[in-house]
């Protein structure tokens, strides 16, 4: 089966931006020759129209860092006919409901804010395994933990492992150090581990991604899909290149 590509959409104060290295403060409005200004469902008509991709990636920020999720824009977003998949700071079970009342089609359960293993075993439960994608949100290598939380190790293979032992099928491998900065994801070494172990999952790489080349070893490494951002919206990988078969 093809590898997917999936945009991403970073949400900051009713804006698109653009995301470098995991440097919150500093994001700026997004540039994008696929949408006049940094309107963000402008921007995700732009993936749909120009680029034909038919998923969609959205951080949003404000939620993550303990705002109110933007839930009427999801909806609109939704509205467009793109499966939606949201990070808006899960950390227990009572945000599962109202999100996928939104339209999310795939909540994403960020190791940076989830409130540990528990918190995830009770999400689990709730909203069964197909809904869900578990973060393992990294910077340089190194697990990004929510305040509280104790997963009882440091290695991010073995946090993945973990997860999965607890119900996760669907795992996204993110290094927010690598974001926007065209470096490649780093994270080829714990996909190969985690592939090996867990032939079943579906394993999702974002962070970095800098050209086709790489989305190409991506899928021969057993990535299920990617997450692009920056290489998207500046054209380096354009329609052209999605339409092949990678």
């Amino acid at each position: 089966m093809p590898l997917r590509v999936i945009p991403v959409l970073d949400l900051k104060g009713g804006q698109a931006v653009r995301a470098v290295g995991g440097e919150r403060a500093h994001y700026q409005p997004l540039r994008t020759y696929l949408h006049a200004d940094s309107e963000p469902l402008g921007v995700a008509q732009g993936f749909r129209d120009v680029l034909n991709l038919r998923e969609l990636y959205l951080a949003d920020l404000d939620a993550i860092a303990g705002g109110p999720p933007s839930y009427s824009l999801y909806r609109c977003i939704r509205a467009l006919g793109l499966d939606l998949w949201v990070d808006a700071g899960i950390r227990d079970r009572t945000a599962l409901g109202p999100l996928l009342a939104a339209g999310a089609s795939s909540l994403v359960v960020g190791l940076e804010t989830v409130r540990g293993p528990a918190a995830l075993a009770a999400i689990c439960s709730e909203a069964g395994p197909e809904p869900l994608i578990f973060s393992l949100d990294l910077r340089a290598g190194l697990p990004l933990v929510g305040d509280g939380a104790d997963w009882g190790t440091s290695d991010p293979f073995t946090i993945g492992c973990s997860t999965i032992a607890l119900g996760i099928r669907r795992l996204l491998l993110l290094d927010l150090a690598r974001v926007g900065t065209d470096l490649g994801s780093g994270t080829s070494t714990l996909l190969a581990r985690l592939r090996a172990e867990h032939p079943e999952i579906e394993i999702t790489v974002g962070g970095g991604i800098a050209n086709h080349a790489e989305v190409r070893a991506l899928a021969k490494a057993g990535a299920s899909a990617v997450l692009v951002g920056s290489a998207l919206h500046d054209g380096r990988i354009g329609a052209r290149e999605l339409s092949d078969q990678l």
